[in-house]
């Protein structure tokens, strides 16, 4: 898969920072979609506690029923500090490694992790987003900010994630019975719709499948490295 350098990564934390500012305001939350999505792609990133090597994993599947046509992992080297908000800055990196070897073009990537329901509008999946130029979706497994109600138990229930008064993502419920995920738009595509997609991805388990399987692989990669 090709794109263009988004920018380098040679940069202190408050550098970085700054930088997602400027970022967030090039996040577009119309819905790009297209009407006919074929190839959903899942990634991840897993790593030892105190080690520099992070394994990053790519899976592509095919709607409607799923079906795994492709899947990457690749090891890199982090050097930039674990710090709260910044995440994508020590990820991002190796993800991007990934990406650059797929040869199936995604229609959307959904991403372990979080959209525009960010402290500064920029996370991992819109971080990410930027660089492919590619609609993306955040698929947390906790809140990372913002205020909501409980969406219900039963699969399908749904309720807004505010932040400053506006709706950035959705916390929705995927089985019945299980602790809700955080949706919420990463680029090119809007809060109902990301929800939505979501939805058609979710298989036996709580996690829809590109990431699920994406998060096995990267593990997988993590236990042979």
């Amino acid at each position: 898969m090709d794109f263009p350098e988004l920018h380098d990564w040679k940069m202190t934390p408050r550098e970085a920072v700054a930088l997602q500012k400027q970022l967030a305001r090039r996040v577009c939350l119309e819905n790009r979609l297209p009407r006919s999505i074929r190839y959903v792609a899942g990634t991840d990133v897993s790593y030892r506690r105190g080690s520099s090597a992070f394994y990053a994993a790519v899976v592509v599947l095919e709607l409607p029923d799923l079906t795994v046509v492709e899947q990457i992992s690749v090891c890199g080297r982090v050097t930039f500090p674990y710090v709260p908000g910044l995440l994508s800055f020590r990820e991002l990196p190796v993800v991007l490694k990934a990406f650059r070897q797929l040869q199936t073009v995604p229609d959307v990537v959904l991403v372990d992790g979080q959209g525009i329901a960010h402290p500064r509008h920029l996370g991992l999946a819109s971080h990410l987003g930027l660089w492919l130029g590619r609609p993306t979706i955040g698929c947390a497994k906790s809140r990372l900010c913002g205020e909501h109600a409980g969406p219900g138990t039963q699969r399908g229930d749904r309720t807004p994630l505010m932040l400053e008064n506006r709706a950035v993502g959705t916390v929705l419920t995927t089985r019945d019975g299980v602790k809700p995920l955080f949706i919420s738009p990463g680029h090119f595509v809007d809060v109902s719709s990301a929800a939505d997609l979501v939805m058609r991805c979710v298989g036996r388990y709580r996690l829809p499948e590109p990431t699920r399987l994406a998060h096995h692989l990267s593990n997988e990669a993590r236990r042979q490295g």
